[in-house]
């Protein structure tokens, strides 16, 4: 929007840097520019003013398929002035010499015409089109055709104005066919879910099945082990037992062989004490054998010598001591 600024007899007035100012007089275009100031009289000049920058139009077409649905068509064109004389030529642009502001609304009327056109192009494929394919390809479709019928337009040319952008948002039937369409598609979506479900629950089941066949597995693991450890066990047993009773035999059989020896020490000790006990003399016997008793006896309290047994020793003694003599005499 322009600034006017009043003195008492001129006023000034300066305009956007994006929009162009153009100053009349006597009907006449004296001045031109964009962001241009300018001091004029009120009473002999007329301002106009162009904007130069883009402007976006939002766009709403209802329109009937081939198959006799309702559709809507929605978006934006985004458009902008080209050539600010030849615009100001055909739309109303001019402003209030005291306010600045337009007179009228140029921007409402270059909208009209553009949406007037886009309507006509985006009906003429509707009409031709069934809603599913509207519905799957007619956004680009749409597009294309809006940008492509609305930029080689001769009349938008010749006004100075140019398409920048075409836009289109959504292409949508009626709410309750709407709902029809997406009935298909959330059994669909459904049916998956609860297949996925199915799946998850059959997974889970599996893998308890995997976890119990493994917990089986280790507790026959275990049994085994265990059946192996006590098998083991008793060998080891039967083993020590043997072992021992074996240690045991050749203990037994060493005391055995040592007894035998000690015995057969013994007896032939014996024996040759007996063979020599035998040639003695019966006197001698007796003696030793009246000391042996002596030695194992510790107290006599009584001793009885019969004449018979007294008798008897002194005559073996006698005997002995002869005997002795006549050895002794023999070998002097």
């Amino acid at each position: 929007m322009a600034k006017i600024t009043r003195f008492p007899i001129l006023r000034h007035v300066r305009s956007e840097a994006s929009s162009q100012l153009l100053v009349y007089r006597g009907g006449r275009l004296r001045r031109s520019g964009r962001g241009l100031t300018q001091w004029f009289n009120p009473l002999s000049t007329n301002l106009a003013e162009v904007p130069l920058d883009d402007q976006e139009l939002s766009y709403l077409f209802h329109g009937r398929s081939a198959d006799f649905q309702d559709v809507t068509v929605q978006g934006v064109i985004t458009y902008r002035v080209t050539d600010a004389e030849a615009m100001a030529e055909r739309i109303d642009f001019s402003i209030d010499p005291s306010t600045g502001r337009w007179a009228k609304a140029p921007l409402d009327q270059i909208g009209d015409r553009l949406t007037q056109l886009a309507g006509q192009l985006v009906q003429a494929i509707i009409t031709r089109t069934e809603l599913a394919s509207l519905l799957r390809d007619g956004v680009e479709v749409l597009r294309a055709a809006i940008g492509e019928g609305l930029g080689s337009d001769d009349r938008l040319a010749e006004m100075g104005l140019a398409i920048v952008s075409v836009r289109v948002a959504a292409v949508q039937p009626d709410a309750t066919v709407e709902k029809a369409l997406q009935t298909p598609a959330r059994e669909q979506i459904q049916q998956a879910a609860d297949e996925a479900t199915f799946a998850r629950r059959a997974q889970a089941v599996d893998k308890e099945r995997a976890i119990a066949e493994n917990e089986l597995a280790n507790r026959i693991e275990l049994a085994r082990r265990e059946a192996a450890l006590v098998e083991q066990e008793g060998a080891n047993r039967r083993r020590l037992a043997e072992e021992e009773a074996a240690a045991a035999e050749v203990g037994a059989r060493s005391r055995a062989d040592t007894v035998t020896v000690v015995d057969g020490a013994r007896l032939e000790i014996e024996k040759a004490k007996l063979d020599a006990y035998g040639k003695l003399p019966a006197g001698v016997l007796m003696a030793l054998a009246a000391r042996e008793l002596a030695g194992k006896i510790e107290t006599i309290e009584h001793l009885n010598l019969t004449p018979d047994l007294l008798g008897s020793l002194l005559t073996n003694l006698a005997e002995a001591g002869t005997k002795r003599l006549a050895t002794g005499a023999g070998e002097a």
